[in-house]
Parts: C-alpha cells; structure tokens; sequence
C-alpha cells in the first residue's frame, strides 16, 4: 500500500497527466460530436452519399487518438523519473523493483481504462444527441458491446506495453517515438506492401489489436478470430514487460 501510495502521489502531483487526460476527454467527445455532425449533415443531403456512425464511429476518438496520448503519459511516469533521478530514490525506498513496476502499470494502467470506459459511454451519448434519427446511425448497444468493453481492455495493455518500453529504453523522445510510430507507421507500412503485407498483417500486434476491436470483417488472412487476436496482442504485451521487469532487475538505476 506504501508503494501504491507512492505512485498516487507521483502521479497526480505532476502537471502531465492532468493535461494528457483533459486532452483524451476533448478528443473523445469532440471527434464524436464531429462525426455525428457529419452524418446528421450528410443525412439532410442524401444525394451526396450517406456516412454510417456506429459504436466503434463514436469512440473513434478514444481509440485512435486518446489511448494514444494515454500512452504517453504512461511513458513519461518511467522516463521522466530516469531523467530527473527520482527513480534512483525509489528504489532505496523499494528495493524491489519487479513490485514499484508493477504497482505504477496497475495504477495508470487502471486508471487509463476507467477513462476511456467512462469516456467511451460519454461519446455515444453524445452521439445519439447530435444523430438521433439521422439516416445510417446505429448506435444500439445489441451486438456491439465488444466494440465499448474492448477500449478499456485495450488500453490496459497498450499502457503496460508503454510502460515497458519507456524501462528498456529509458529516455523520453526515443520511447515515445518507439510508442506512437509503432502502431501508426511501422505496421501500416508493412501492411500495405501487397501480398507480403496480407500474410504479415495477422502477426503484427497492433493490426490484431484493431482486429479485436472491429466490429465489421477485417481484410487479411486471419488464422484466428477477435479473441484470438486479444491473446495474441495479450501475449505481446506480456513479453515485452517480461523483458522491462528482467532489464530493471539487471540494471543499475
């Protein structure tokens, strides 16, 4: 409870996470009021083409852009303590070093996916408000609760995977740039490179991380489902902390 404490303190005591979590709130509710302005607004013209806003339409702003910036906070709470020494007193307070890991990913860890289940709720409210009735809206919970209960699973992970990067690498610029362009550069580019990228795309972690969260047919030569993807993306994750709690016990600080 000391160590949990501890992270809280740390956590909340630093002007980041505060801005990082007014930012994921803006990009949620506002991307999910622009694209049912969007359908609302192509509805009254349906000669122009009518766009579909649906579960996974409305929380787009979650899962593109706000765990993203989640992420970088999560980074920042291991880097930022190996650039100013903090983590040096840490350890004198904890000589374990697998439990203060552990502690600070559960903690941002949980408090990323209580964000974005709340926020995820919120955008679809905001949603049915602005779209209600409008041509191509589907916002009915049936049948698309995996698109609401997969975001907060989702950035649970995605926030471990930051964590455990930001310990192997341990300077804020290099794992935020491993963190982001990860998912928005490598695997897209790998992907997009015909048929290699169709029978790569099933192996790379984040394309089974969106594969899960989709509610509509993936393209690609899937071996296994949405669940399937969740382990696999699951298993990922779990290496590479495995690998940050073998290099923080191994390391000086």
């Amino acid at each position: 409870m000391g160590v949990l404490a501890a992270e809280r303190i740390k956590l909340t005591s630093t002007k980041s996470p505060w801005w990082c979590s007014a930012v994921v709130v803006v990009l949620a509710i506002g991307l999910s009021a622009l694209f049912s302005l969007v359908v609302k607004a192509a509805g009254d013209n349906p000669a122009e083409g009518t766009p579909m806003l649906d579960i996974s339409t409305a929380t787009a702003g979650i899962t593109g852009f706000g765990v993203m910036v989640l992420t970088i906070m999560a980074t920042l709470t291991v880097t930022s303590e190996y650039r100013f020494g903090v983590i040096r007193t840490t350890f004198q307070a904890v000589p374990n070093r697998t439990k203060v890991l552990l502690t600070k990913t559960a903690l941002v860890g949980v408090y990323g996916a209580v964000l974005t289940m709340v926020l995820a709720f919120l955008a679809i409210g905001v949603a049915k408000l602005i779209g209600n009735g409008a041509p191509g809206v589907d916002l009915a919970l049936d049948g698309q609760w995996r698109a609401i209960y997969g975001i907060p699973i989702y950035a649970f992970l995605y926030i471990a995977f930051a964590i455990g990067i930001g310990t192997l690498v341990r300077q804020s610029a290099a794992a935020i740039s491993i963190v982001v362009l990860w998912s928005l550069l490598v695997e897209p580019l790998l992907s997009a490179f015909g048929s290699f990228g169709r029978n790569v795309g099933p192996f790379l972690p984040f394309q089974n991380a969106s594969h899960f969260l989709s509610l509509s047919e993936s393209s690609g030569n899937w071996h296994w489902g949405p669940w399937g993807s969740l382990i696999y993306f699951t298993a990922f994750v779990a290496i590479v902390f495995g690998a940050a709690l073998f290099a923080v016990n191994q390391r000086d600080a």
